[in-house]
């Protein structure tokens, strides 16, 4: 993967970064990064805003722009909104609604398999995270010493989300089946709702 490429990928999964944090990440001169960095905003990936620090010259972030998220967003997802647009005009509503719940019916299935044998809601979320970033999501989980934040930097169905709620609702109910009686899910962030992340905040009961 190109540096440039690795620079996009690391301002998806983490969010602002600066020249000096990219150099130390991927072991280059500060300059070098802002060269990098000066590329992708020449091609309108990426641009700044400048943060004031108390002394010594405000510190420059930068942050994907409209056109940088799309560089992440799955082509097949054109196919998937022609899809539902087609369901919805020849089977109405109601034909999309039974093809959403049993896309969660089988996803469930999926998931509840593989977490089958996790004793502890670590486990779970464990298990969670890794199937979540095989299917592109762009994982992470965070804990924290009252509740884990599970974070998804990226949304591969955004667009049929977008275009059908309830496979984005599916997704937190999904969520709150897996892991009954042993926790609160409370989605905190939203991609489809413009924010650049997804967040579920997961405290245990």
């Amino acid at each position: 993967m190109k540096t440039s490429d690795k620079i996009l990928h690391t301002i998806k999964r983490e969010g602002n970064v600066t020249a000096k944090y990219l150099a130390d990440k991927f072991e280059m001169t500060t300059m070098g990064a802002r060269q990098h960095l000066q590329a992708l905003e020449d091609d309108g990936l990426i641009e700044f805003y400048d943060v004031k620090v108390k002394v010594g010259r405000p510190t420059r972030h930068w942050t994907l722009t409209p056109d940088g998220h799309e560089q992440f967003i799955d082509r097949h997802n054109d196919l998937a909104v022609q899809i539902i647009d087609a369901v919805e005009s020849i089977y109405g509503k109601q034909g999309l609604k039974k093809i959403a719940e049993e896309r969660e019916e089988h996803t469930l299935r999926t998931y509840s398999e593989v977490l089958k044998d996790c004793r502890t809601l670590e486990e779970k979320l464990t298990a969670l995270v890794q199937l979540r970033e095989d299917e592109g999501y762009m994982v992470e989980l965070q804990k924290a010493p009252d509740h884990f934040l599970l974070i998804e930097n990226h949304c591969p169905i955004c667009r049929a989300a977008t275009r059908c709620p309830e496979f984005c609702q599916s997704e937190l109910h999904i969520f709150q089946i897996l892991l009954q009686n042993s926790c609160n899910i409370v989605r905190q962030e939203h991609i489809v709702s413009g924010q650049r992340r997804c967040t579920y905040k997961i405290t245990r009961l």
